[in-house]
C-alpha cells in the first residue's frame, strides 16, 4: 500500500518528506517517493514503504490528513499498489 500526500509546499524536498513521515510513523521505512507536480500550485507525492505492518499506512494516513505542514493543509490518503 502507498501513501498519497497532496497540497505540499512547492519547495518541499524528498528528505523533508522522509523526515516528516518518520516523525509520525517511526516504524515505517520509505522505499520510494514519486513526485507529482501538477500545475505547481498543490504538488503531491506518492510514497511507497518497505514491508509495512498491517494497518500501518492507514493509521499514518488518518494521522496526517488535515495536518498543517509548512503553511499548507495536507490531503493524505492511501493508494492501492
Amino acid at each position: 500500500m502507498k501513501l498519497w500526500i497532496g497540497n505540499m509546499a512547492p519547495d518541499t524536498s524528498d528528505d523533508e518528506i522522509r523526515a516528516f513521515v518518520k516523525k509520525y510513523a517511526p516504524d515505517l521505512e520509505v522505499k520510494a517517493i514519486q513526485r507529482v507536480e501538477g500545475d505547481g500550485t498543490r504538488p503531491g507525492a506518492s510514497i511507497e514503504f518497505v514491508d509495512t505492518p498491517y494497518g500501518a499506512v492507514e493509521k499514518i494516513s488518518m494521522r496526517l490528513h488535515g495536518m498543517y505542514w509548512k503553511g499548507r493543509e495536507l490531503v493524505v490518503q492511501t493508494l492501492a499498489r
